[in-house]
């Protein structure tokens, strides 16, 4: 499979990190291989799936920098056959150090390509911003799947993602296609949540996933708990989301698979 999908929307609080952590885990109880790169200088990935930061811990930074190789860096979770590449706020300055190299867009996927058929599913959480890191995780992917907070605003900004992605595929000579764009925070007690899936759904068609992420406590809880959702309450309406989200995810691999190889 071996598939690299970056989650991205440079709108923040959408439940990016939330989505990465808890797709990651999902995938893995699929008994699948994945690997997480925290790509945010936040670290909250790290944090979330209970890896400690220290000072002399390498990090994503260190390979974008080429400082290190993936292997050095890469760590193993508490929740089986989940990894991740781990970072922290030293991130920010790669900004500033890749700017001047060349082909400084390409550093992210250079150094995927000796590790990249080691795992099913490559995740990798994105800043919220559309810099220089986001810029390495769309280059170094196969598809981007956009969580969007069902809220007034929700539209806002998407339509500058969706030039950007544009423009890589344009750029890169890259396949780099839209995975979905994921209803989070969703509550269908309220007629806004309901309106702005409406035009979403309408916006997007197909390219809105069935599952949407619900506005929950325990969700917001487990990253203080340094786990999963489904390590720290698996039976919880997030639990249940994040592995719908998951197979809806693999049953379309498995459909574009088929497509594929029907088209040979």
């Amino acid at each position: 499979m071996n598939k690299v999908i970056s989650i991205a929307n440079q709108k923040g609080g959408v439940g990016k990190t939330t989505t990465a952590i808890n797709l990651a885990a999902s995938l893995a109880a699929c008994e699948l291989r994945v690997l997480l790169l925290d790509s945010d200088p936040q670290g909250n990935s790290t944090t979330g799936l209970g890896i400690e930061k220290t000072v002399d811990r390498k990090t994503l930074y260190n390979v974008l920098i080429g400082d290190a190789e993936f292997a050095e860096v890469i760590v193993p979770t508490a929740f089986e056959g989940l990894s991740v590449a781990p970072a922290d706020r030293n991130l920010v300055a790669a900004n500033l150090d890749l700017i001047d190299e060349d082909n400084r867009e390409l550093k992210l996927r250079t150094a995927l390509e000796p590790i990249k058929s080691d795992y099913d599913f490559i995740l990798i959480d994105c800043p919220p911003a559309l810099d220089l890191l986001t810029l390495n995780a769309l280059v170094a992917s196969d598809s981007v799947l956009v969580p969007i907070q069902c809220e007034f605003f929700a539209l806002e900004g998407i339509s500058q993602l969706m030039d950007t992605v544009e423009r890589v595929k344009e750029s890169f000579d890259q396949i780099l296609e839209i995975e979905g764009v994921l209803l989070t925070m969703y509550d269908d007690r309220t007629n806004l949540t309901r309106q702005v899936e409406a035009d979403l759904r309408e916006f997007f068609g197909t390219g809105v996933f069935h599952t949407v992420i619900p506005r929950t406590v325990r969700l917001a809880e487990a990253p203080s708990f340094g786990k999963p959702i489904l390590a720290y309450d698996p039976r919880s309406r997030g639990a249940e989301s994040y592995i719908k989200l998951a197979k809806e995810i693999l049953a379309h691999e498995q459909s574009h698979g088929h497509a594929a190889q029907s088209a040979r």
